[in-house]
């Protein structure tokens, strides 16, 4: 009978802390929830467990300050532990791990320190995700503190896929290659679709749409090609970053019109996407303003879809073929509009969208596909802390820690 462990899986953003908890391996979640507006006036704090919804509001200047207040909801109204000694491990979603860090990793002071010295490659993530790590250390110091990385699936991305049309000596020095991004949650979903179609050798494209969005073509449930690259800002349009931009924008903002790099990367990473395009980072405030007839939301709306549909066409063609069309994520999974749009015109191909059926909200997978569709239209619920928990489960059995 395997060892029962308390799993804490953090997902750490820079105002924002979501986490889950849960008992391992049966994967009973005994707790889930999230804390917003850390480091505001008031930040908001959300958790379910035993099928009851707990909420509150205080101030939570920082993740030390958040951690805490999330042990006392489940030491106190959760009651789901007695103490910090009933984490067994906490298990943290760090987003860049660069060519060091390709498996779940034990964290010691040299790998946080690592993982500090990535964040220039993922500004908005990487040291939101140390500064978690950090805060975990102090607050569980009996606990085994484990990384789970978001580049890690993409480590043996094909060499065609994974480099540039540079010199590969000047790029093997300076580390520039296609690292990819969302690797925690598609390898998740490209596991959970193989199981469905009962085709282990299945080409399928994935899309993770919600604040960031990407788009991983996968043949037997490895990548073969992925949407962002050395950082995550390429491919789809995003929140708040732009996606593919040309080079040369970049080049002309700088030396035509006086801008900083900094100030560049403020406008592409944090500025630009749907917030720069309508002013709402949030799809649902675009899909409302659209609904109403505004038309820059409805340009934006129609850039977006189109810019997905472009690499559903090219990894069509990278994959030689497509065994199904895969939406999860925050908007894939919830955003019927927003799919309809996608799938729109991309007969060509044998996708056809059953209106019906996309209509239907369900937490289940499902095919939304209309009966004549040669290709199945699959919404596969995404589960990126479960992967984490299971990662890290897995890993213990394998350390000192078991």
């Amino acid at each position: 009978m395997p060892k029962s462990k308390r799993i804490l899986v953090l997902n750490s953003g820079s105002s924002s802390l979501k986490f889950q908890l849960f008992d391992m391996p049966e994967a009973i979640v005994l707790a889930q929830g999230q804390i917003e507006k850390i480091g505001l006036a008031s930040a908001d704090l959300k958790v379910s467990f035993r099928e009851e919804q707990y909420t509150d509001q205080r101030p939570a200047a920082n993740h030390q300050e958040a951690l805490s207040w999330m042990m006392e909801v489940l030491q106190g109204t959760a009651g789901v532990i007695k103490n910090v000694q009933d984490i067994d491990a906490v298990g943290h979603r760090v987003v860049h791990g660069g060519l060091k860090f390709y498996e779940t990793t034990l964290i010691d002071s040299s790998v946080l320190e690592a993982i500090h010295a990535l964040s220039p490659l993922a500004p908005l993530h990487n040291p939101a995700n140390a500064q978690g790590i950090e805060v975990a250390k102090n607050l569980f110091p009996d606990a085994a503190q484990v990384a789970v990385f978001d580049t890690a699936f993409y480590h043996n991305l094909p060499k065609k896929a994974r480099q540039w049309a540079i010199n590969p000596e000047f790029a093997s020095e300076h580390q520039l290659r296609v690292f990819g991004f969302h690797g925690i949650s598609h390898e998740f979903v490209a596991q959970k679709t193989l199981n469905h179609l009962k085709n282990p050798m299945a080409k399928v494209i994935n899309l993770h749409l919600g604040n960031g969005c990407s788009a991983t073509a996968l043949e037997a449930g490895q990548p073969v090609d992925h949407s962002m690259g050395f950082g995550p800002l390429t491919g789809l349009v995003m929140g708040t970053r732009s996606g593919d931009i040309d080079p040369a924008v970049i080049f002309y903002l700088i030396e035509q019109k006086g801008m900083s790099s900094s100030e560049v990367k403020e406008l592409l990473t944090k500025n630009s996407g749907m917030l720069g395009l309508t002013g709402h980072s949030d799809l649902r405030d675009v899909e409302a303003m659209g609904a109403s007839g505004n038309q820059k939301a409805l340009d934006a709306l129609t850039l977006n879809a189109y810019r997905i549909q472009k690499y559903i066409g090219s990894y069509t063609a990278a994959l030689g073929g497509l065994d199904a069309l895969v939406f999860t994520a925050g908007i894939g999974e919830n955003n019927s509009a927003m799919r309809a749009r996608i799938c729109a015109n991309l007969s060509f191909f044998g996708i056809e969208l059953d209106e019906k059926r996309n209509a239907e909200r369900s937490a289940d997978l499902r095919n939304i596909a209309a009966p004549q569709s040669r290709i199945p239209i699959l919404v596969v619920p995404t589960n990126e802390e479960l992967a984490i928990a299971q990662k890290t489960y897995q890993l213990l059995g394998d350390s000192a820690y078991n």
